[in-house]
């Protein structure tokens, strides 16, 4: 399937499991992403997703995002959107 560049890691916390994302592009819940780097290869569906701590359904270029990853990713990963 074509994947579309969306954003990069900027960062990454343990506990819980969630990745702060830079946006380049626009993201919905649901919809099915990538995210690989040099030791890094996810996919996964996003159920949820916040901006400054308050859940929202989407967001746009520019947003910097938080959302519950199932593995480890590394700030640099790139994030693709599965089109």
């Amino acid at each position: 399937m074509p994947e579309v560049e969306i954003g990069k890691v900027s960062d990454f916390f343990a506990r819980p499991v969630v990745a702060g994302i830079d946006l380049t592009g626009q993201l919905k819940v649901g919809d099915k992403i990538h995210i690989k780097g040099h030791t890094t290869d996810l996919e996964m569906v996003v159920q949820s997703m916040q901006i400054h701590n308050a859940t929202v359904q989407e967001a746009k270029a520019g947003d910097a995002i938080g959302i519950k990853v199932t593995d480890r990713v590394r700030p640099g990963d790139a994030v693709y959107k599965v089109v």
